[in-house]
């Protein structure tokens, strides 16, 4: 598999763009985690690496989308967008997560691009403003790399993002960025109507034939103004989908990423071991991107840097969080982060200011977290990988995690005999 998937992406990626991706991506990045993890020691928080949202504008309407699309166009300014990539630059941060509403509906985003030529960057989105022509000026910059979103079948994607056309027009501009030399990937959120075809070894060779590089999966998170809390997969899917990943990683030529699990399959939350957190277009510093909540703003004066290793509701998160549980907070424990937020007096960041209510309507359900069904990683690059440089760093180690919430869920979720076995497993955990 690996000399298998070397071979692909040394003989479809522009060498240029290749080398930009192992140093300003890979060297650097690890770096990073290991500035990090010594900062942590010292008990200093500020996350390896930032996600960016600059916009909360796009052509789609997502179920399960935390964005308000239908508000008044908002964009973060280039001048605070270099701002947070430069004082992070500072302590060792080179690579960011550009996430929208749609990106490429800012117009300073090549901008930036080329401001950071040392930095790397990875485009969260739909894939259906990339013409030939953007393909090419990303291919001229040379350090972005555009994660394409497809969240099913021709049928269930225009169901699922509101609108038509919706597939055909994203595998149009992934065949763009291919086209043009560019490591490209793809990302599917899982929920219940698009696991069976997308998390599937057909899927996948579907996407090694078109020339995609990777994909990321992660479970869909019911939040937002479309927030449906039918679409969260049960704990037998969580489950199927980390055992597929595990198994598909050994044997196709793809890189597979997940960001919840780390090399010996012990769920976790990056948001709440630290390693990374999230700012929108407002300029709102909040723990990750469902969570719209804030006491920051890069606007405030300081650097980023201080303000996010000196928030009290940040600490207050990681600690609450990684107290409680493993997994999402927002899946597992929606009263807890409610309670975290008015304790904090916390900003609602978004423009509907609904979210609070939202948190009401969560129905408590299973997240990644499932002790005792734990599944290691097989093929030595990821186990290695994660071990070194993405795991927990101890922020979950010696802590007793409360099972109250699995007792929740487990009346909520497993209505099937078929999973009375995982169930039992869960409530033993002590």
């Amino acid at each position: 598999m690996f000399f298998r998937l070397l071979k692909r992406v040394v003989t479809s990626v522009e060498p240029r763009l290749l080398w930009k991706f192992i140093y300003n991506f890979g060297f650097k990045g690890l770096i990073s985690s290991e500035k990090f993890k010594r900062r942590i020691k010292r008990g200093e928080y500020f996350p390896a690496y930032l996600h960016l949202s600059i916009t909360n504008k796009c052509n789609l309407k997502c179920k399960g989308c935390w964005v308000d699309v239908d508000a008044p166009v908002e964009m973060i300014s280039l001048e605070m967008l270099n701002k947070i990539i430069n004082d992070s630059k500072k302590y060792g941060n080179y690579f960011y997560g550009i996430l929208g509403g749609e990106p490429f509906f800012h117009p300073n985003l090549f901008d930036l691009f080329e401001a950071h030529p040392d930095c790397y960057f990875q485009v969260f989105t739909n894939g259906q403003l990339i013409t030939h022509a953007m393909a090419e000026r990303m291919r001229k910059v040379g350090n972005v790399s555009p994660l394409v979103s497809i969240e099913g079948d021709e049928v269930v994607s225009d169901e699922r993002r509101g609108g038509k056309a919706v597939f055909n027009r994203s595998i149009e501009g992934l065949k763009n960025c291919l086209g043009a030399g560019l490591l490209s990937g793809v990302a599917t959120s899982l929920c219940k109507t698009n696991i069976d075809k997308l998390l599937s070894e057909e899927w996948l060779n579907r996407l090694i034939d078109l020339g995609v590089h990777y994909v990321w999966y992660y479970g869909y998170r019911p939040v937002g103004p479309l927030m449906s809390t039918d679409l969260a997969l049960t704990a037998e899917q969580l489950l199927r989908s980390r055992k597929f990943i595990v198994e598909m990683r050994s044997k196709l030529p793809i890189i597979i990423i997940d960001a919840y699990y780390d090399h010996l399959g012990r769920s976790l939350c990056p948001s709440a071991v630290g390693i990374s957190h999230h700012i929108n277009w407002r300029g709102e510093i909040e723990p990750c991107p469902v969570i719209q909540f804030a006491c920051e703003n890069i606007r405030d004066g300081e650097s980023v840097y201080d303000l996010i290793s000196k928030s009290e509701f940040l600490k207050d998160y990681r600690t609450t969080d990684t107290d409680a549980l493993r997994g999402c907070i927002v899946l597992e424990r929606p009263d807890l982060l409610k309670s975290l937020v008015l304790k904090h007096n916390a900003r609602d960041t978004t423009a509907r200011q609904t979210v609070l209510q939202e948190l009401d309507a969560i129905v408590p359900s299973f997240s990644q977290w499932a002790p005792g069904y734990e599944i290691p990683e097989k093929h030595w690059l990821y186990y290695w990988t994660k071990k070194l440089w993405f795991n927990d760093f101890g922020a979950y180690n010696g802590k007793k995690h409360n099972t109250e919430q699995k007792k929740i869920a487990l009346e909520l979720a497993l209505k099937n005999d078929k999973y009375k076995d995982i169930g039992d497993k869960l409530v033993e955990v002590k």
